[in-house]
């Protein structure tokens, strides 16, 4: 029997044929839906990342637009104000239409094929009296994109005196008892037999020492106690450049002017005063109680900062002094002493001695002693020379950066005879054309003339050698302080006190995109 094949009816292939086509139809759909999302996708993407780009270059370029106006304004500081005199920098800043101070100052910028490309805008902080710290903030756009800005801010400042722990303008020594941290410099040589925690440079390359101990040539740094790598942990450079001594004049000039009134400082000046005198007086063959008036040179003013507890920490009080010893400089006898407050500006300019203690709170102060009574041909004549005493603790509340004090002594910056046994000054101390130091004394003084512990914690500058001990010629301590510690005030890189000096050129030592 013969198997029989069935085909298929017609239109069942043909309905086949059509589910078919129906499949692929819908594959393609879907592959096209696929496809199209994927390029939409794609394209955006694209779009985006093109937009992205061109806001990134845009920034960029607005970017460099502003450090154009950081640059330029570099270029306008060195060329308006470096250089000059302290007076003439005053003046610049209070008389002589400084740009972008009082209004902001808009520069164009171009492209290196010459196109205009856009904009920066320079707003000027001015530095406050007595400080050179200026503040510019520097806002760049391009034409192209002008909603797209950076702005930068940089602080420009000159490096002040007192960024060295101890800067010097003759040869100095340092004991074996000596520890110190923070830089230093002298314009002589250097002995240095502590130990110093940081670098330690000299002007000259090498130097004649006339100590009988150590008499003869040396290296501009050197120690007399080695190894060196135990006395100069940081290092020795030598020789390196010179700190001019002579520019401190035109700082002090200023600081008269503005410890004038109407100028936010304090000045004290007077030079004889009444002083009321009452004794037992023999009047025949009887003694009577009398009082009598006697008009007193004023030898120096007695500053004591904070001195009544619940009165507020910016008050001081002054005294005049009338009598005080010649080589202990004890204060032997003043006038009542008065409540004065804090000057607004921070300075106070004593034209005579000027004995300091006390402590400080949140306050920023310069305490000048210096006589600049004019004589023909000598702006500080001969034997008007003023110094600074310290006998007892000069504090600050805070080492934060918020109190910061400056000692500035025409001549000598003195510690007494009878200083404290554990002495503490807080202060940035500089002694123009004499020296930061104590004087020898012998035993006729048994409890005073040897000292424990005296610690500095600022900074020291001194035209004349530095000391607060003495030695014999076997390296014996014989008098002053045994122990001496001296630490440099990092605040004093941003905050030197009023009025302080400088170096001529400024830098830039804080940058910050806002």
């Amino acid at each position: 029997m013969k198997s029989r094949k069935y085909l298929p009816k017609a239109e069942t292939i043909k309905n086949k044929k059509y589910r078919r086509k129906g499949s692929v139809l819908i594959f393609i759909v879907v592959i096209s839906a696929v496809g199209a999302t994927v390029l939409l996708g794609l394209v955006t993407f694209v779009a985006s990342q093109d937009k992205n780009s061109r806001r990134e270059s845009a920034k960029e370029q607005s970017f460099g637009v502003a450090e154009e106006g950081i640059y330029w304004y570099r270029w306008y500081l060195a060329h308006m104000i470096e250089g000059k005199t302290a007076r003439e920098v005053d003046e610049f800043w209070t008389s002589g239409n400084p740009i972008g101070v009082t209004i902001p100052y808009e520069v164009e910028v171009r492209d290196p094929s010459g196109g205009a490309l856009g904009k920066y805008k320079l707003e000027i902080t001015p530095p406050p009296t007595g400080s050179s710290i200026i503040i510019a903030k520097s806002t760049g756009w391009t034409y192209k994109q002008p909603n797209v800005k950076r702005v930068i801010q940089v602080r420009f400042r000159k490096p002040a005196w007192c960024e060295y722990v101890v800067l010097g303008n003759s040869d100095i020594r340092f004991g074996a008892g000596t520890e110190v941290y923070g830089m230093i410099h002298s314009n002589g040589g250097v002995q240095f037999d502590g130990v110093a925690h940081h670098l330690v440079t000299a002007l000259p390359e090498e130097y004649w020492s006339n100590d009988n101990d150590v008499k003869g040539w040396h290296d501009g740094v050197w120690t007399n106690n080695p190894p060196e790598s135990e006395r100069f942990l940081a290092g020795r450079q030598f020789p390196v450049a010179e700190k001019s001594f002579n520019s401190v004049i035109a700082n002090l000039n200023l600081a008269k002017d503005y410890s004038q009134p109407g100028e936010g400082g304090l000045y004290l000046g007077q030079d004889k005063v009444d002083q009321e005198y009452c004794d037992w007086v023999r009047v025949g063959n009887r003694r009577v109680w009398t009082c009598w008036t006697e008009n007193k040179k004023v030898r120096g003013y007695h500053i004591v900062f904070n001195p009544v507890s619940g009165e507020g920490n910016d008050t001081m009080s002054i005294s005049m002094v009338v009598d005080y010893g010649s080589n202990s400089y004890k204060i032997e006898e003043e006038t009542p002493a008065v409540i004065y407050n804090i000057p607004e500006n921070g300075l106070i300019f004593v034209e005579n001695n000027t004995w300091v203690e006390g402590q400080i709170d949140n306050e920023h102060l310069t305490v000048v002693a210096a006589d600049l009574t004019e004589a023909e041909g000598e702006p500080e004549p001969p034997g008007h020379d003023k110094d600074i005493y310290i006998n007892n603790d000069i504090l600050y509340t805070n080492k934060d950066g918020r109190d910061i004090l400056g000692l500035l002594a025409q001549d000598n910056v003195t510690v007494g005879l009878y200083s404290d046994d554990n002495l503490e000054i807080d202060a940035a101390v500089l002694a123009r054309r004499g020296r930061v130091g104590r004087d020898y004394y012998n035993d006729h003084e048994p409890a005073y003339y040897k000292r424990d512990t005296i610690t500095i914690f600022g900074a020291i500058v001194t035209n004349g050698r530095y000391g607060f001990s003495w030695l014999d010629i076997a390296g014996n301590w014989v008098s002053g302080y045994e122990t001496r510690n001296i630490v440099f005030d990092n605040n004093l890189l941003y905050y030197p006190p009023p009025f302080f000096p400088t170096g001529d050129k400024y830098q830039i030592d804080l940058w910050e995109e806002l």
